[in-house]
């Protein structure tokens, strides 16, 4: 199967960047494997009891995909400067207790594996 990954950098109300991500990787699933990497303060979008007023939740749609097997990964660096913290792996799939399941805080080293055996690669 071919992979397709995306790497996303603006928060989520930031701009439309989240949703239209999630409209791609829907869309892609029927016939790639999904990875999305979340650089910058994209980290924040899979942060917990997140209620925007006039926004679409970006981290609902986020962990339809993960349901959908899409790899969802935080980077490190840029979650820690953001006071996420990883930590031992939870029952619900990942390892930030901010974070919504199945999203995980990873390195950049697994970016770097991701684009290695993409396909396709988009950056928003």
């Amino acid at each position: 199967m071919k992979t397709l990954t995306i790497v996303l950098t603006d928060g989520p109300y930031i701009s439309e960047y989240a949703e239209i991500a999630c409209k791609i990787a829907e869309s892609a699933l029927k016939q790639y494997q999904v990875n999305i990497f979340l650089y910058m303060d994209a980290v924040h979008i899979p942060k917990k009891s997140q209620n925007p007023s006039f926004f679409t939740s970006a981290g609902e749609l986020f962990t339809g995909l993960a349901e959908k097997g899409a790899v969802i990964r935080a980077c490190a660096r840029c979650a820690a400067a953001r006071g996420y913290i990883a930590e031992e792996e939870t029952a619900n799939g990942n390892n930030c207790e901010d974070y919504i399941p199945g999203i995980k805080i990873s390195s950049l080293y697994e970016l770097s594996e991701m684009l290695s055996k993409s396909d396709r690669v988009i950056s928003l």
